[in-house]
């Protein structure tokens, strides 16, 4: 019953995101096209520069409007600074202006985490330079957008009068911890987050998705921008809380068939970025961090607990008739978890591929969420891409 009342809720959040269209009604079509700024924070992404920028620079190409694009290269170690100069000496007169920002040491006596000093600088950057932008649009280094992306997502803004707009990217996976892992997280979010709160203006709930974020920049200044949470490790979700805070028009949208993402590369790559973010997102609430690995082990991993325990019964003694009833129950329960995955998917792109490895997804993504409390609480190993976090929190050991 647990499983099929999650597949409900789960049906009627999916059913309540608006899509982000490629092709905008009449009622959305622009008699003017406001210049946007794109801003794109780099650290260690020489595996995505290019194709992030290129993909940028072609959908800003579709844009009638004025576009400037804005990559800080968050002091790479890697060759990441390198290939966006080789981007950059690519364009031609006529393309979008590219931009590219070396990022400067972080002040020694502010504590910044995260892209939040990157992005800052990159708005430092683009108001010296006086351009005039009516939106601008922040774009991690892992996404790729389709030609119509900036297009559409302007022409949504513009005319729903919205401060916020973010989209629900399409979740690529390559590796098999990806599927293990992702589809299961982001079936929780959706689970957890009422999408039309979100959108409801008179509701305080608030969520954001970093990937792809279009503020209006009278409201971007208004809430402070990326400085006014400048020491928040999940800076998306308490940029969207102040959005609201404001009085400002927060928008969540579906964006897979425009915008894609590959979070993650392997493993390591996984662990330290949920484990970073998951604890810090749910505004370190113990008992909701600890209910969420609770849910995946009862969703995910008892149900084929339960199916193994039953099969080596079945070897070992007799086979009754409570037997075979429990065995259909458990059919059950996994075609819930088929349904979950299909349903989830129709938000993030991600199919039900691997959806008979989700007893061991839960039991990766439990062993996340209780190290992420752990790292967040204490520091220890709390990094990203090896950059210390435990500076926003104080150690107990200290």
């Amino acid at each position: 019953m647990f499983l099929l009342s999650c597949a409900y809720r789960l049906r009627q959040v999916v059913a309540a995101i608006p899509a982000l269209s490629p092709s905008p009604s009449e009622n959305q079509s622009l008699s003017s096209h406001p210049p946007v700024a794109i801003i794109v924070p780099a650290y260690n992404e020489a595996d995505n520069i290019a194709t992030c920028l290129e993909a940028i620079l072609e959908s800003a190409r579709f844009y009638p409007g004025s576009t400037s694009i804005w990559m800080v290269d968050d002091q790479s170690t890697d060759s990441t600074w390198t290939i966006a100069q080789t981007v950059q000496n690519s364009l031609t007169e006529t393309d979008p202006p590219l931009h590219l920002v070396a990022g400067q040491d972080r002040p020694s006596d502010e504590i910044w985490v995260g892209k939040n000093w990157a992005c800052a600088q990159a708005i430092d950057q683009q108001t010296a330079a006086d351009h005039d932008s009516t939106y601008l649009l922040f774009v991690d280094a892992d996404v790729r957008l389709e030609p119509e992306a900036i297009a559409a997502a302007i022409a949504q803004a513009d005319t729903e009068a919205i401060d916020l707009l973010t989209c629900c990217p399409a979740i690529q996976c390559g590796c098999l911890a990806e599927w293990l892992v992702q589809p299961i997280i982001f079936t929780v979010i959706l689970i957890g987050f009422d999408i039309r709160a979100v959108n409801d203006s008179k509701s305080e709930s608030a969520f954001a998705a970093g990937p792809f974020m279009l503020f209006r920049r009278t409201a971007y200044d208004k809430i402070g921008g990326h400085r006014a949470v400048a020491s928040e490790v999940v800076e998306d979700v308490e940029l969207a809380r102040r959005i609201k805070g404001a009085g400002l028009q927060l928008q969540f949208l579906a964006g897979a068939s425009l915008i894609s993402v590959r979070m993650y590369r392997s493993w390591a790559d996984l662990w330290e970025g949920w484990t970073k973010n998951i604890y810090a997102g749910a505004q370190r609430n113990l008992f909701g961090t600890l209910s969420l690995a609770v849910m995946v082990l009862l969703l995910c991993t008892l149900p084929w607990l339960l199916l193994g325990g039953l099969g080596i019964k079945a070897l070992l003694l007799d086979w009754d008739k409570w037997d075979g009833l429990i065995l259909a129950l458990l059919g059950l329960a996994l075609m819930a978890q088929v349904d979950l995955r299909r349903i989830g998917g129709r938000a993030s792109g991600m199919t039900a591929r691997y959806w008979w490895l989700s007893g061991l997804g839960g039991l990766a993504v439990a062993a996340i969420a209780l190290a992420s409390i752990i790292k967040t609480e204490t520091g220890w190993g709390w990094t990203w891409r090896g950059r210390p976090l435990q500076t926003v929190h104080q150690n107990p050991l200290d």
